[in-house]
């Protein structure tokens, strides 16, 4: 029995300087322009045998374009993460827990900044990511990379003025007496890097948090809780201050590991877009692990 025969890529011969979307629509047939932007986000056309994205590629007189039969093209491997959001300039995970966003003395490879940047370079031979911000690793949620420097830079020279929200999911241990309340101290950090409440004065940073109980039981509650300082360890510090550490967190007083992790996650991350002023929000909906263990009456997970 013969194998069906594979039909040959359509290729095109670039004979002036260009860009890749113009190229596409002149000379691509019977597409409609919306279905070539498609075909080409998808990954469908390449350019001297490699995938590209891009609509602004550059092309060069000798560059050969193509379009590869449906059987034949190359996907860009799938990341161990949702991405939540991606663009020409950025790209927004839902970052797991247990994962570094970028590399330290310990782990060099298995980190979110590692991960996306094999990710961008399957996709664009020159593609690259920039740390915006960072999660710590046993945190959760909503994490920002810029894909140039120029929309890095953008980000981080004004990040406080342009955060509207940092809004987090905390599972703590037993139920705060306020249903809501704010915390405000001043934060220090011990020369084995532990951060505590303390003081104020020159090396102390002020720090404020806002917590809402969102549901309670079994003997833990789910609090929602935002920033108004963005500083290290805030929330767990904060939390262990109220008497409710974050289950998981041994570090800061809990005595239960309901879920073998930190039970925190960043679940909305709002602010506004220095490319265009408009403001954008990103979010990740917590895990459902920690809504079930606070509604749990008989305390399931606690050890």
């Amino acid at each position: 029995m013969r194998e069906p025969k594979q039909s040959a890529p359509l290729t095109w011969t670039v004979e002036e300087d260009g860009v890749l979307l113009p190229f596409l629509l002149s000379h691509v047939k019977g597409k409609s322009r919306n279905n070539i932007k498609s075909m080409l986000s998808s990954g469908q056309f390449r350019v001297n045998g490699k995938v590209f994205t891009r609509f602004d590629h550059p092309l060069a007189p000798g560059d050969r374009v193509s379009l590869a039969p449906k059987q034949a093209r190359e996907e860009v491997p799938a990341l161990p993460f949702p991405v939540l959001y991606e663009d020409k300039d950025i790209i927004v995970i839902d970052k797991p827990a247990g994962l570094l966003t970028i590399a330290n003395e310990k782990e060099k490879i298995r980190t979110a900044y590692h991960i996306l940047t094999d990710y961008m370079r399957e996709k664009e031979k020159n593609g690259r990511v920039f740390i915006v911000h960072r999660l710590d690793r046993d945190t959760s949620g909503v994490v920002l990379f810029a894909k140039n420097e120029e929309t890095k830079l953008a980000f981080q020279e004004d990040w406080e003025g342009r955060v509207r929200r940092r809004g987090y999911r905390a599972l703590v241990e037993g139920v705060p007496d306020e249903s809501e309340g704010r915390i405000r101290s001043y934060l220090r950090e011990t020369r084995t890097h532990l951060v505590y409440s303390g003081a104020p004065g020159r090396d102390a940073k002020e720090a404020i948090t806002r917590y809402r109980v969102l549901c309670s039981g079994g003997g833990y509650a789910l609090l929602e809780v935002d920033l108004e300082t963005g500083r290290k360890n805030q929330i767990r510090v904060h939390m262990s201050d109220l008497g409710h550490p974050i289950a998981g967190d041994r570090q800061y007083g809990a005595q239960s590991r309901p879920l073998g992790r930190l039970c925190l996650h960043a679940h909305e991350l709002t602010l506004v877009d220095p490319r265009t002023g408009e403001e954008r929000t990103f979010s990740a909906k917590e895990p459902a692990a920690f809504r079930r263990l606070c509604r749990s009456g008989s305390g399931e997970g606690r050890r």
